[in-house]
């Protein structure tokens, strides 16, 4: 029974390393992407896309396919020529009245930790694990929620920070 109890630690042992060792690889992955100083904006030719139902846009690079548009409108994908798994989304949604006090209540634990050019405050979350990194923008005006996302292959995503920052800094919401 002690062997068994001593092998059980030895186990949890090499997890916690294994889980903090890869956990302070994927944050070196993220602050080395936040310092890369290769992307140069003008480099690309732009695209923009303009939500009409929701009246929000952000721009995409030209040479970007878009994936099929959902039949509501509420938004829409682009995924690189170059890497398919390799993708920007915007989209929006109404809330409904009975959820506006609770995510006024969760808005208010997370506090606004990212601006667009257009001074709108909204959240940001980046997100890395073992197969996709992700930036995920989410912004709150009236009763409307509005979500940009830029995902790619974990080890790509340094390549792709600055870039997917950029592209969620120019989102824009027009004002009704």
């Amino acid at each position: 029974m002690a062997t068994a109890k001593k092998t059980c630690s030895l186990g949890r042992k090499i997890y916690w390393f294994a889980a903090s060792f890869f956990g302070v690889i994927a944050l070196l992955i993220i602050l080395w992407g936040c310092t890369a100083n290769d992307f140069h904006a003008g480099a690309i030719a732009w695209k923009t896309y303009r939500n009409s139902r929701y009246g929000f846009e952000f721009p995409y690079p030209s040479n970007w396919t878009s994936l099929a548009a959902p039949a509501n409108d509420d938004g829409i994908a682009f995924i690189s020529l170059q890497d398919n798994s390799v993708e920007i989304r915007g989209w929006a949604s109404q809330q409904l009245p009975n959820s506006i006090v609770t995510d006024q209540e969760s808005m208010k634990k997370i506090k606004p930790n990212f601006q667009t050019t257009q001074g709108v405050a909204g959240v940001m979350v980046v997100e890395v694990d073992q197969r996709v990194g992700s930036m995920t923008l989410t912004l709150t005006q009236s009763q409307v929620k509005y979500y940009w996302q830029g995902r790619s292959k974990s080890q790509e995503f340094p390549d792709y920070y600055r870039f997917f920052y950029y592209i969620a800094q120019q989102y824009r919401i027009s004002k009704s």
